[in-house]
């Protein structure tokens, strides 16, 4: 937690990390994502750049960043918002590599995993901070050091007066979606 910073922060349960062959994972879902996120926040750069570092740091290859990861990190980032829940699954109980196939195909790869890092701090968090908590966690730490993967989406949402879990508070959400296809 940076110094000189109030804030009440919430890391996921357990960092999700699940590896699937292309040929054993079932049909994406006909639902298409909405659309391609082309940019990032301040925020979510910050991320970005601050994983990476960390990455380098530990001798393994920075992550590219991909579109389509970024934006189903953005569509369950601002579901949970809305909807005040807090988890991997979809909010149709879905588990999250389903929901990540949507946007980031595993077919016509011979090779396909993918994996998610979530955070949750009210009222804000930093990049430096949202990496920090993810350090304290050994499964999150766990997927940022996997050296598998090779692509990242990332996505900060905040909303103010969150309802469900996050009681109405001002809350930031940060979801980050790893993954490889080869």
């Amino acid at each position: 937690m940076p110094r000189g910073m109030s804030w009440r922060a919430v890391v996921a349960l357990a960092a999700a990390c699940l590896t699937l062959a292309a040929a054993g994972v079932a049909n994406a879902s006909p639902t298409q994502p909405r659309a391609t996120v082309t940019s990032l926040s301040g925020l979510e750069q910050g991320v970005l750049a601050s994983i990476n570092a960390f990455r380098t740091a530990n001798k393994l290859s920075p992550l590219i960043l991909s579109a389509s990861l970024t934006t189903a990190a953005r569509e369950h980032s601002q579901q949970m918002a809305e909807q005040g829940y807090f988890q991997h699954e979809s909010a149709d109980g879905s588990a999250f590599w389903k929901r990540l196939q949507r946007f980031y195909p595993s077919s016509p790869w011979r090779y396909w995993s993918v994996g998610e890092n979530l955070l949750w701090s009210s009222p804000d968090v930093d990049a430096n901070g949202a990496l920090q908590m993810w350090l304290n966690s050994p499964e999150h730490k766990a997927n940022l050091l996997t050296a598998r993967w090779r692509e990242i989406g990332v996505s900060a949402v905040h909303v103010a007066a969150a309802p469900g879990t996050f009681h109405g508070l001002d809350v930031t959400i940060v979801t980050t979606d790893f993954g490889i296809r080869r």
